[in-house]
């Protein structure tokens, strides 16, 4: 039988790279767009992200909740060249895209699933590792495995071998879309040509997925009534079809779930991080989904942050071995990134924990410091070596010198 949702949303992450020295330019060019505005933070209005994260960690991304209102005017004055200078010097930048109006099917079109993208984020940090999200929200009243087939569909649509055919019963709910085919379009005119993400091991042509349902008390109303919905779980944490045969596993299973409160699961895995939630209790399809996509969305972008900006520095070490600007980079990221806490709420420092562990990021870390040690330590070695020979062929001169001096004196 089929599982209704009462609420769902799904976030499509696109993550970028732009040249560090162009950084400046690529925010101006942010800022004379037309659809972007630059998001400002106010501990009023976003207390719970204020609250959320530990000073330092706050202030890295969201640099704005320090800004008196009188700063906040005297930005919204500068001059656009000027400001893109000054945000370039902030950690992290972020910004909306407005795609333009929604818009209702209308009653007699095709079967299909219809979804509108209610809201886009631009998230750049100033090392040149920028995050492009997109939230997706699928109009009506839906089953489990509308979501599973959407999700599976939707993340690969920037994939060059992807065809008009695979969409074409997912209907676009604006007006500045003909087909979401054109969203490939937008990722381009914002991302620019994405350069080093395949000599990084990116992913350039599929989304990372992070999505939440809620589903209908009906479906859901007792905890043990799970068991009969692990498979669909399964696909949903690893993006798959609804048709899709899953050999569960228990241990499988373990590696990926975390369970929060009561009537929770989230699925973590490499590609996508889910939530499946009853709607047993209120708190579930409100305040639940509400601090899903702030709180722990920012997070998890934060650790992704950590894990790309890890490979762009072994890449630019493999290219450049300045030991300088690499030690700099590393003692930087260590100090400023890498040991802080983000949080002491119990189930943020939960989640972080199996996000480090599914993204690897203590290895990365470790791949790259042992691999900075071992090369500075050999760079020390010749560098003495040649000291040496340095010093040897000095004290050679100097015995040369003596030795022709004193047969010249004694010739005399």
């Amino acid at each position: 039988m089929e599982q209704k949702t009462k609420y769902q949303y799904s976030y499509f992450l696109y993550p970028y790279i732009i040249e560090e020295k162009k950084y400046d330019k690529y925010l101006l060019k942010l800022l004379k767009d037309k659809h972007c505005k630059l998001k400002i933070w106010e501990k009023e209005r976003d207390l719970n992200i204020y609250t959320y994260f530990l000073p330092t960690v706050r202030d890295y991304l969201f640099w704005s909740f320090s800004y008196t209102e009188e700063q906040k005017k005297e930005l919204e004055k500068l001059e656009v060249n000027m400001k893109a200078v000054l945000l370039s010097k902030y950690p992290c930048t972020m910004f909306t895209y407005t795609l333009g109006e929604q818009v209702q099917a209308k009653a007699g079109e095709e079967n299909g699933i219809f979804f509108d993208i209610p809201k886009i984020e631009i998230i750049c940090f100033k090392t040149g590792v920028c995050f492009l999200l997109f939230k997706t929200i699928i109009e009506g009243k839906n089953n489990f495995s509308d979501i599973l087939n959407f999700n599976y569909k939707f993340r690969d649509i920037n994939a060059q071998l992807s065809s008009l055919k695979n969409y074409e019963n997912i209907h676009i709910q604006t007006n500045s879309l003909k087909d979401i085919k054109e969203l490939s379009t937008i990722i381009k005119n914002i991302a620019g040509p994405n350069k080093d993400a395949k000599a990084m091991n990116l992913e350039e042509e599929r989304f990372l997925t992070y999505s939440y349902i809620c589903l209908e008390q009906e479906d859901w109303k007792k905890e043990e009534e799970f068991a009969s919905l692990q498979e669909e779980f399964m696909k949903f944490s690893n993006v798959l079809p609804s048709n899709y045969q899953v050999n569960f596993s228990e241990q499988r299973y373990k590696e990926q779930v975390v369970e929060l409160f009561k009537y929770t699961k989230i699925g973590i895995t490499k590609q996508a991080t889910v939530l499946l939630t009853s709607g047993i209790s209120p708190e579930y399809y409100t305040k639940l989904p509400f601090a899903y996509e702030q709180e722990y969305l920012y997070t998890y972008v934060f650790l992704l942050y950590k894990k790309i900006y890890l490979k762009k520095m072994n890449l630019e070490f493999k290219r450049t071995k300045n030991f300088t600007k690499t030690r700099n980079e590393l003692l930087d990221f260590t100090r400023n990134i890498w040991i802080q806490e983000l949080t002491q709420e119990e189930e943020g420092s939960k989640l972080c924990e199996k996000w480090k562990e599914t993204l690897e990021l203590e290895y990365l870390y470790t791949e790259i410091k042992n691999k900075y040690d071992m090369v500075y330590k050999d760079f020390n070695i010749e560098q003495n070596r040649k000291i040496n020979l340095f010093i040897v062929a000095i004290l050679l001169g100097t015995l040369t010198f003596n030795i022709i001096n004193f047969i010249f004196m004694f010739l005399k």
